[in-house]
């Protein structure tokens, strides 16, 4: 799973981008880790061109980050779950408090505010399903405004094609 950064200005074609865009996109969504000659050399651009392109990405925001996925189990986090949260209020300094909150709990891989019946959706990675009861009962559960949680076991997760997919 991963982390992520962000910035901003503006380019055209689909949210302003053109094929050349979309090609430097789908070249670093599949690789992240490619140097600017690298994708230079793949797209048959200039060096220069495609680090100005890449800047400009950047610049307006299209490109937020860089993300590095970690093997969680050879961290010794094993266990994968989905908490699911319901809150007993929906004050909105209550919800934004217990939001902020949820991201800052160890362990937590990311934080999803949603609609419907749940509240909240947190991706979680522990140690052990002892771990895992803890991070529930003494994080979770212990907000005042949380009416109920579910847990679900992850069993395999994989990476969909994206919406830059060929």
């Amino acid at each position: 799973m991963g982390i992520t950064l962000q910035k901003a200005q503006v380019i055209s074609g689909p949210a302003g981008l053109d094929a050349t865009d979309l090609s430097l996109l789908r070249a670093l969504v599949v690789d992240s880790s490619l140097t600017n000659k690298a994708i230079a050399s793949r797209l048959g651009l200039a060096e220069s061109t495609c680090a100005y392109r890449l800047r400009l990405l950047r610049d307006a925001g299209v490109i937020a980050g860089n993300r590095i996925t970690l093997n969680l189990a050879s961290l010794g986090f094993p266990i994968q779950a989905i908490i699911k949260v319901r809150l007993g209020s929906h004050n909105a300094e209550h919800v934004n408090a217990l939001y902020t909150k949820l991201t800052q709990v160890p362990g937590v891989i990311q934080a999803f505010h949603v609609a419907g019946e749940d509240d909240f959706h947190l991706h979680v990675a522990v140690e052990d399903p002892e771990a895992l009861r803890d991070l529930v009962l003494k994080h979770i559960t212990v907000n005042r405004v949380v009416r109920q949680t579910e847990t679900q076991l992850i069993f395999e997760a994989r990476d969909g094609v994206g919406v830059l997919a060929p």
